[in-house]
């Protein structure tokens, strides 16, 4: 509705017919303001119409102190890293003495050189009465990091695996569902050989990564051994010492069925013969 000075002046006509005095220049400024108000009213209500149809997130004020908010779209990309406390800073340093992963064929040599050790955080850690392995991982790939009885001879060999097993990796690469099963392998713990430890301290060792759904992983052994892996963080991991072939001098690496739970024990996901495989990707047909 338009607001003219016919407008204020028969407003305030019908006004003075009553028995209250008013004052008609603030009666006025309040006609004038009021029409403004709803104006801008409608104008804004245009213009978030327009910005929710460009997916952004808007906050729009209205009459009587609320608001109108456009969610935008969640945003992609891989997921954040825990940080470090000082104790893990520490122990992942130690884990990769030459400051960061090496190659598989040459210890002293780095591998992949742009694999800094400052980038790497635990991710989580499967302890035994023995000793522990950790998964370490940065955003493009990770490492199995395992104490040793003795100073020089930690850790086992930090081997660097791309998430999703191929390079350069990233934190979503190769994602099957609730769980992704990134390692079954094998590593060696020197605080477990013994003079009757036909192995040689020699572990079966198997990790990945879980949703948030997933609370409880179970590794079965296929050996007539279960293991409760470590989950924290969204990742899991778990070990069981290694056995001999009927040969008396290879590891037995059978298959593994790998199976996540919720907190109410359903299943959420079942990862059967997963098969016994070395970790580092082959750099000389990597480009």
């Amino acid at each position: 509705m338009n607001v003219d000075e016919t407008t204020i002046a028969t407003e305030l006509r019908r006004l003075a017919d009553t028995s209250r005095s008013v004052n008609g220049q603030a009666m006025a400024a309040r006609a004038v303001a009021g029409s403004r108000r709803r104006r801008l009213s409608w104008t804004l209500a245009a213009g978030a119409l327009a910005a929710a149809a460009a997916g952004t997130l808007v906050v729009v004020p209205i009459a009587r102190n609320t608001a109108i908010v456009t969610a935008a779209p969640p945003a992609s990309g891989p997921s954040e890293l825990p940080s470090n406390t000082p104790v893990q800073l520490q122990a992942v340093r130690d884990c990769m003495p030459l400051g960061g992963p090496v190659d598989g064929m040459d210890p002293r040599k780095r591998r992949p050189l742009d694999a800094d050790v400052k980038d790497f955080r635990e991710l989580v850690v499967y302890r035994d009465a023995v000793g522990s392995t950790a998964l370490v991982g940065s955003k493009a790939g990770f490492v199995l990091c395992t104490p040793q009885k003795y100073k020089e001879a930690f850790p086992g060999v930090p081997l660097f695996t791309p998430w999703g097993s191929t390079l350069p990796g990233n934190l979503n690469a190769g994602i099957s569902g609730p769980l992704t099963v990134d390692a079954y392998t094998t590593g060696t713990d020197s605080n477990a050989m013994s003079d009757d430890d036909q192995s040689g301290g020699g572990y079966r060792v198997a990790a990945g990564r879980v949703t948030q759904e997933v609370t409880r992983v179970e590794i079965d052994w296929a050996d007539g051994r279960h293991t409760d892996a470590a989950v924290a963080n969204g990742f899991f991991i778990g070990r069981v010492p290694a056995r001999l072939k009927a040969d008396g001098k290879h590891l037995d690496t059978p298959a593994v069925t790998v199976t996540a739970y919720d907190e109410t024990g359903q299943v959420l996901s079942r990862k059967a013969e997963v098969l016994f495989a070395p970790l580092g990707p082959n750099y000389d047909n990597a480009g």
